[in-house]
């Protein structure tokens, strides 16, 4: 197997839209039906899938939807939430979660995180649907990574998206920092991706707790989600429109399988549509003055 194929094969792992791995990984199978090693191999090119999409899974014998990411990664397939004190097993290809069992995180932000995740988990569970977020030490202790996922999908209706929060908050200074993701897929009768990302920045005031900073959080999600609304109609109202083709004068769509059976107005004559001698065009010219 050649690393060129097995690195475009990749690639199209790491392009899948939300919700539509397993979709994609069918049709890598159905392409490379002659190399069935292929989709084995890409055993790295999942994992970085997963961890950089903030996958989520349910827990066995729960419903909790955990994070899968490399900030609460534990090494050899293991990772743990905080909230739930458990930590489980992933595979990466079949994005399911396993031998789940108790684990206590042991850090000097110990007591913030567990603050920040009791301020962090209502305000998540009420902006958003099917949401997780998670709170998790990283550098040393010296920094406390936030992460929030929600994932919404209509597979019905042709559409799947998903929002994507990551933040780095430090305690010693209260400055915050991050980007947040929205990646949205729409695929009827075409095939449109709406791919953003926004960098953010900001201080946590009065002391830098977990209300202060959940609070922050929220302002900073609403001014980018009302960013987007205000994009959304001027590409409505500007670009997408323009692209748009007019309808008839009869206001009615034209249904191009039965363009053979379209005619031509009556109230159209002949006399319209033959050539006309120059004598008899001065003279229609100079009945019309």
């Amino acid at each position: 197997m050649s690393s060129s194929k097995e690195a475009i094969v990749s690639s199209f792992v790491q392009g899948a839209p939300p919700g539509e791995l397993a979709d994609v990984v069918a049709d890598i199978k159905a392409l490379t039906a002659d190399e069935p090693d292929l989709v084995r191999s890409l055993g790295p090119a999942f994992e970085k899938y997963n961890t950089e999409q903030f996958t989520t899974a349910k827990l066995p014998g729960g419903s909790q939807q955990v994070i899968v990411s490399s900030y609460n990664s534990l090494g050899g397939g293991r990772f743990y939430d905080p909230e739930s004190q458990s930590s489980f097993h992933f595979d990466h290809t079949t994005q399911k979660a396993s031998a789940a069992q108790s684990y206590v995180l042991e850090s000097k932000h110990s007591d913030l995180i567990r603050s920040i995740l009791k301020a962090l988990v209502p305000y998540v569970r009420e902006h958003y649907p099917a949401a997780s977020c998670g709170a998790y030490p990283i550098e040393n202790n010296s920094i406390i990574a936030i992460l929030i996922v929600a994932n919404k999908y209509s597979p019905n209706n042709f559409w799947n998206g998903r929002w994507r929060s990551l933040y780095t908050f430090s305690p010693l200074t209260s400055s915050l920092s991050g980007s947040l993701k929205v990646d949205v897929h729409y695929y009827e009768d075409g095939n449109v991706r709406l791919l953003t990302t926004k960098p953010v920045s900001d201080r946590v005031g009065t002391g830098g707790g977990a209300t202060e900073l959940v609070r922050t959080i929220a302002g900073i999600e609403k001014k980018y989600q009302e960013d987007l609304n205000l994009s959304f109609a001027a590409l409505s109202e500007g670009a997408f429109k323009g692209l748009r083709r007019q309808l008839p004068i009869s206001r009615q769509k034209i249904d191009w399988y039965k363009i053979g059976n379209y005619r031509v107005s009556p109230s159209i004559s002949s006399s319209y549509c033959r050539t006309f001698t120059p004598i008899e065009l001065g003279r229609r010219y100079r009945s019309l003055r």
